[in-house]
């Protein structure tokens, strides 16, 4: 496992375009987020996202999350109309999931089995933003919550110490809030919040 030590504020760009090219290279990542660490890995990596399935004892009915850049890439993934658009424009980038009907072009093994969703989220870290810059494409993500445990590993230590014989990579950042993202379901004309977390989005029911 190769551990990239990274400036949570100011991220070295050398150290970004290398975890860039693990990912790229179909590898598992696990970076910071605006909420806390996650796993990461590109769109259409099979090796990687069987990993991440392994590891989290996920089963084909669990919702994935593209952790897109900004909205400008949201239209290859996701369905939106002009009111959701708007809406989705004035609540980021922030701690929030979105849940939307996904596109064609979303491959079948990452929209929601039965429901056709996909979760779009933009963040606000500077890491995972220079990240996705280098990457310049959506990276598909998941919490990093292991089966057995009830809340986020937010110590990159603890993480290694579990993880390090099962991921390819890791951005240490120090330690990380722990809060959860708030998922918000946008699929029908009225939102629905599926999760509270660390946003508040009652502006958004309005």
């Amino acid at each position: 496992m190769q551990t990239f030590y990274i400036h949570s504020e100011n991220p070295q760009p050398r150290l970004i375009e290398q975890a860039a090219d693990l990912l790229r290279a179909d590898q598992l990542l696990i970076y910071p987020t605006d909420t806390s660490y996650a796993f990461g890995c590109r769109l259409g990596a099979k090796d990687a996202l069987d990993k991440l399935k392994q590891i989290r004892e996920l089963d084909d009915k669990h919702q994935f999350t593209l952790l897109c850049r900004d909205l400008s890439e949201i239209a290859t993934y996701a369905a939106v109309d002009n009111v959701q658009f708007k809406k989705l424009k004035a609540h980021t980038p922030a701690p929030i999931t979105f849940i939307l009907n996904a596109t064609k072009d979303v491959p079948k093994k990452l929209a929601h089995a039965k429901k056709k969703t996909i979760g779009i989220r933009v963040p606000s870290n500077p890491i995972a933003q220079a990240l996705l810059t280098a990457m310049d494409e959506p990276i598909l993500t998941s919490s990093l919550i292991l089966p057995m445990h009830d809340r986020v590993l937010d110590d990159p230590f603890d993480i290694e110490e579990l993880l390090g014989h099962q991921i390819d990579g890791l951005i240490n950042a120090g330690i990380q809030t722990t809060k959860l993202t708030t998922i918000v379901d946008m699929t029908s004309s009225q939102p629905e919040i599926i999760r509270q977390g660390a946003a508040d989005v009652s502006s958004l029911l309005l």
